[in-house]
């Protein structure tokens, strides 16, 4: 694993294989090992690149106090000046749908092309008016949560809220990939899961109309409705956009379905000529 210096923390990221750069971001409360089905599957063709965002993995906390969508951006261009890659295919889930939503705004067509996972434009996945935003704020509840319980107990009792709402397997219609990913968010400290929800939480979404960029949209079957409606809207925004959903599968659907999920990818970088 190498490092990246930036004003206030390390970056922590890994690169193999040769080739056109593949850039993968992870979810919130994961890291960057929950690409390992992607890497093993491109790097025999593609520079296959990972990171983990602040406040996650072995990049850890960092000396800021409030995180934001933005900043995680600003670190994934500094990481693309470090490597000296200019023409990126950024595939993001989750968190990093956003991360990758972000930078095609900043760069309506410098990437090669974009891949969005349970992609979800905000949290929750009802657009509120920015001034309303601090009134329905679910942050204290959050916090109050994060000191009796910690962050897996925090975790997953919003997991089962959503199921509970939603009457579907959100996260992961696999058992193995759901407790594995409440694991991930046992490990981050209770000071960072507030940061990283706080991120999720005030962003802002761009609207996307700009972006020339090819852009892949797939969502799991057992996705919440609300942010399929979102995923739907960020494929009709850009000029060439396109949405699948596959079966058996829910949020984390690159880890629900690999093979399929790899299959799509590759078929849409095949079709646009990304690499």
């Amino acid at each position: 694993m190498a490092t990246l210096e930036v004003d206030d923390g390390t970056i922590y990221y890994e690169t193999s294989g040769d080739g056109q750069p593949l850039v993968f971001v992870h979810g919130g409360w994961m890291d960057g090992s929950a690409w390992e089905p992607q890497v093993d599957h491109f790097d025999d063709e593609y520079q296959v690149v990972t990171l983990d965002v602040r406040g996650h993995g072995n990049t850890g906390a960092t000396d800021v106090d409030q995180y934001s969508i933005e900043l995680f951006t600003d670190d994934l261009e500094a990481l693309f000046s470090h490597l000296e890659i200019e023409r990126p295919i950024c595939c993001g889930i989750s968190l990093g749908s956003m991360v990758v939503q972000e930078y095609l705004d900043r760069h309506p067509d410098r990437a090669a092309g974009a891949i969005l996972g349970g992609a979800v434009r905000s949290m929750p996945p009802v657009e509120l008016p920015t001034g309303l935003k601090p009134f329905w704020s679910p942050l204290p509840a959050v916090s109050a949560s994060l000191s009796m319980t910690g962050s897996a107990g925090t975790f997953q009792s919003m997991l089962q809220s959503i199921q509970a709402t939603t009457g579907q397997r959100w996260l992961s219609v696999d058992s193995a990939v759901r407790a594995e990913a409440i694991d991930s968010a046992s490990d981050i400290p209770s000071a960072e899961y507030r940061k990283i929800f706080d991120a999720l939480y005030r962003y802002d979404p761009p609207e996307l109309t700009g972006v020339e960029t090819p852009t892949l949209v797939v969502h799991g079957e057992q996705e919440v409705p609300l942010v399929k409606r979102q995923g739907a809207q960020i494929a009709a925004a850009v000029a060439t956009g396109a949405r699948v959903e596959l079966a058996d599968s829910g949020h984390l659907v690159n880890q629900d379905r690999p093979r399929a999920f790899n299959a799509t990818a590759a078929d849409f970088l095949d079709t646009h000529s990304a690499a």
